[in-house]
């Protein structure tokens, strides 16, 4: 099977077909996916594999892949795939920027929403027949409007937040490994500052960085208690940025006011004391999960996928150095 790849777990019928009309597709269609020991039997014969994030490409499995040239990732964060494995076995290995900027920008300030006016406690308030009256004080919460956001990973989707900001008429801090230009901060009406200054100042923290050795519990208790009490936290990210038991302990004494959670440390795990905190508004990663985006984000990493046999670059490569020495490989081997 020269053009066959493995896809991973379950995706959009239209993305299947459109890879079965090009290659041998062996399609995992189910939720659960493979397992480790799973993945790499699939895996043997196939020239590319879909993946998604659940899919763990550690050094291991990933030493185990004899033959296989392509990850075509489902998603913009790829900390599930050990890149420097595959980039010292020739494989190269894309994921899918850009499509989902908007749709998870528009989540974040839904949570921030969620969190600051008490969405959820009301909701259930409501269902569970506790309401007997209106009161002036009845499920008060806290405006955004006026208020400073602080974005802490200032790529793509801050950026989006920070243009969503304008709406709200909101004060935008950030903080960002690299700083951006003067010309788009000026766009953004976005000021850099320290990371310090970033969780004193902040009314609503939003978190849009890569899960790395780095940013890994880079939220943690000191930063936590550095923070407003009035704070809301928000992250759209990766859940292990935030150390978790110390979140929950935030939330339970009041260090900041709320808290709007799409990921978490140990999906789909979640920390026993954060499910009891009713401050905190918990969504299963859908950040990005709209028909439309989602659709595009399959689309796109089959269409990388398919680059790759075809011997074309593929558009999004996340290890591009990789590409000049696989693609004679793939011309010597015809």
């Amino acid at each position: 099977m020269p053009n066959a790849i493995l896809v991973t777990k379950r995706m959009f019928p239209e993305t299947v077909t459109f890879l079965q009309q090009h290659a041998e597709v062996d399609y995992e269609a189910t939720d659960d996916g493979l397992t480790s020991a799973e993945l790499i039997a699939r895996a043997r014969g196939k020239r590319a594999i879909v993946s998604q994030f659940t899919d763990s490409l550690s050094k291991e499995v990933i030493a185990q892949m004899d033959g296989l040239g392509m990850i075509a990732h489902v998603g913009v964060g790829y900390d599930n795939i050990d890149i420097p494995a595959a980039t010292a076995r020739g494989i190269l290995v894309s994921n899918t920027p850009g499509v989902l900027d908007d749709t998870t920008a528009d989540f974040a300030f839904a949570l921030m929403l969620a969190a600051a006016r008490r969405v959820s406690e009301a909701d259930a308030f409501v269902r569970s027949g506790k309401w007997q009256r209106w009161g002036i004080e009845l499920m008060i919460g806290l405006d955004i409007h006026h208020r400073t956001l602080g974005i802490l990973g200032m790529g793509r989707i801050g950026q989006a937040v920070a243009r969503r900001a304008a709406g709200f008429s909101m004060r935008v801090l950030y903080h960002n490994r690299t700083r951006l230009t003067p010309e788009i901060e000026n766009q953004l009406q976005a000021t850099w500052v320290g990371k310090d200054e970033l969780l004193r100042e902040s009314d609503f923290l939003s978190i849009h960085v890569p899960l790395n050795a780095t940013t890994r519990h880079s939220i943690g208790e000191a930063e936590l208690r550095s923070m407003k009490p009035t704070a809301i936290l928000v992250n759209t990210a990766r859940g292990p940025v935030i150390e978790e038991a110390a979140l929950a302990q935030a939330l339970s004494e009041r260090w900041i006011a709320a808290a709007g959670l799409d990921v978490f440390e140990r999906e789909p795990q979640i920390h026993p004391a954060l499910l009891e905190c009713t401050n905190a508004v918990l969504t299963p990663h859908i950040g990005s999960a709209s028909i439309e985006t989602r659709r595009k984000i399959t689309m796109i990493a089959a269409e990388n996928a398919l680059a790759a046999l075809a011997g074309r670059r593929p558009p999004n490569l996340v290890n591009p150095e990789v590409w000049d020495s696989w693609a004679s490989r793939q011309a010597a081997a015809k």
